[in-house]
């Protein structure tokens, strides 16, 4: 429910892995070079994944901006479920992005997504201004977006909204705290997506590995224990959101200004399976890759039909993550390349019996 595919050479590598990692339904993040923020846009981008990769259901997404309008959406109901929101200059090509200190001005918006059922995606961090005196950083600017988060579910509280890739215990914390009077049945409106890498990684992970730099960037190993927690809980607002983040090698590899991405679409049940399985906690891992997030966004018969012909099976067995996918464009180095994973992933017909 949340997965980069890029555009231009490393869209066509990238999409017909989503498949091949063991997913059937991914949620589309927006931040193209230009964002899109267009029904044109929309319907031209989707037009492109799905001749990329037939077999798999591609779910659109607009990027908050000031040129979206409440009459937008009107016109994009059926094409979009929903908008992500980027704050201004946090992460890959978000130089379009928004002010979190003041939401106000999307209010409007926030109000028309709420009617038609659209979901707001967070990416939840705080950018830093660099001034003298801002304590803003890459370690906490996640606790301190928490309370714009907090304020838009108070405002909205029938709005959905979803803190993307969660990287803290704060923000756990925070997701169970908003929830904590929703009983069986009850709809969810506060939820939030955990990735692979981040069930892996804490700071000395990434410090000093391009590789593995992401944002927001993984943390420490109290928050890792909090994520793992939160996603082998089976707690139905938790669901899995690969954050799959592909860069060409060579922007890996520089000296300044590495891109943040962590590219693990290509193995992506097979990472958080081995989580779950040393956790005690395979029993969860359908919850956590498939039925929460199906739930909480809705999906319809028609969508979950598609895929009624076939499932996809864990399979115990040696798997070794490449240590480059490419083709004559463009490569990328997947996160844990040339690690040995105890499963793999296989699609199979269903029975017709």
């Amino acid at each position: 429910m949340h997965v980069h595919l890029r555009d231009g050479p490393m869209c066509k590598l990238i999409t017909p892995t989503v498949r091949s990692g063991g997913i059937a339904i991914c949620y589309v993040m927006p931040n193209l070079v230009p964002p899109v923020t267009t029904k044109q846009q929309v319907v031209e981008y989707h037009a492109k994944l799905q001749s990329l990769a037939p077999k798999t259901t591609f779910l659109m997404t607009l990027y908050l901006s000031k040129d979206l309008t409440p009459e937008l959406l009107e016109e994009c109901a059926g094409l979009i479920h929903g908008i992500k929101c980027y704050p201004a200059g946090v992460t890959t090509n978000s130089k379009y992005g928004v002010d979190p200190n003041d939401f106000s001005a999307f209010y409007p918006l926030f109000a028309k997504m709420q009617e038609l059922g659209l979901v707001l995606n967070l990416h939840g961090e705080k950018p830093s201004t660099k001034e003298e005196g801002d304590d803003i950083n890459v370690i906490n600017a996640e606790p301190r977006f928490l309370p714009a988060l907090r304020k838009l579910h108070d405002d909205f509280p029938k709005l959905k909204i979803v803190l993307e890739h969660c990287t803290t215990h704060e923000a756990i914390d925070l997701v169970r705290e908003l929830n904590q009077d929703v009983k069986a049945g009850d709809e969810i409106y506060v939820a939030a997506t955990i990735t692979a890498h981040h069930l892996y990684l804490i700071i000395d992970n990434w410090a000093g590995n391009p590789i593995n730099f992401c944002k927001p960037v993984a943390k420490f190993q109290k928050d890792r224990k909090s994520l793992i927690a939160a996603a082998t809980s089976g707690e139905p607002w938790f669901f899995f959101g690969s954050d799959s983040a592909p860069h060409p090698i060579h922007t890996k590899q520089v000296h300044v200004g590495v891109c943040a991405g962590v590219y693990t679409q290509s193995d992506a049940v097979s990472y958080v399976a081995e989580i779950f399985d040393k956790e005690g906690k395979l029993q969860n891992l359908p919850k956590f890759i498939g039925s929460n997030g199906i739930s909480y966004y809705g999906l319809d018969k028609t969508i979950l039909d598609k895929h009624g012909d076939e499932s996809v099976w864990l399979v115990e067995r040696k798997n070794k993550v490449s240590m480059v996918i490419g083709n004559s464009d463009v490569n990328v180095v997947p996160f844990k390349a040339g690690d040995e994973l105890k499963y793999t992933v296989e699609w199979r017909p269903n029975s017709k019996t």
